[in-house]
């Protein structure tokens, strides 16, 4: 029993859910999004509730179920409120900043980094050690947001580097003398 497949996702006001074949829109006042699903479950709105069931009960389309769910949960979420993710850069001289539609880091190498705008986020730099990535796709969010951290991602030994904000970085030991 697939306990997330089963819960009632209800809808907040101005999100339209729609399926046409295999595509379900989610449309709301942020923008709009389409997500490829799986033929095994079907989905049906009534009103403000949308429900989800699936046709069998093998491994796959239990597994199926909750995934499709949650999936469109985030899809309605995305387009009524949106997502952000905010990163902080911790290290002597590491910095950012926004030069036209690209983000530059400077976090220790030789050279900077660059990152293109991408379509449908927003980067913002409210000051030089902070990043926020925002958007409507909680995956492209979190995907930009990872790609950003793993330029220089955080050590263990000192705390140097790109983290997410509130993240806790399990700092470790150096050597000691003899």
């Amino acid at each position: 029993m697939s306990r997330i497949g089963n819960k009632v996702l209800t809808l907040p006001a101005g999100v339209e859910v729609s399926r046409q074949g295999d595509v379900v829109t989610v449309k709301g006042p942020k923008g709009e999004l389409s997500r490829t699903v799986a033929s095994e479950i079907t989905l049906s709105v009534d009103g403000s509730n949308v429900s989800f069931s699936r046709s069998s009960d093998d491994g796959r389309t239990k597994a199926l179920h909750g995934t499709t769910r949650a999936n469109v949960a985030n899809m309605v979420e995305g387009v009524s409120n949106g997502f952000k993710k905010t990163l902080k850069l911790v290290g002597v001289g590491y910095r950012a900043a926004k030069q036209g539609d690209k983000l530059v880091l400077s976090v220790g190498y030789s050279h900077p980094v660059e990152f293109e705008a991408r379509e449908g986020l927003t980067v913002e730099v409210p000051d030089s050690v902070t990043i926020t990535v925002e958007g409507i796709s909680k995956q492209l969010v979190g995907d930009l947001a990872a790609e950003i951290r793993a330029v220089r991602a955080p050590e263990p030994y000192k705390g140097k580097g790109i983290r997410y904000e509130g993240e806790i970085v399990a700092r470790k030991e150096g050597k000691t003398g003899k």
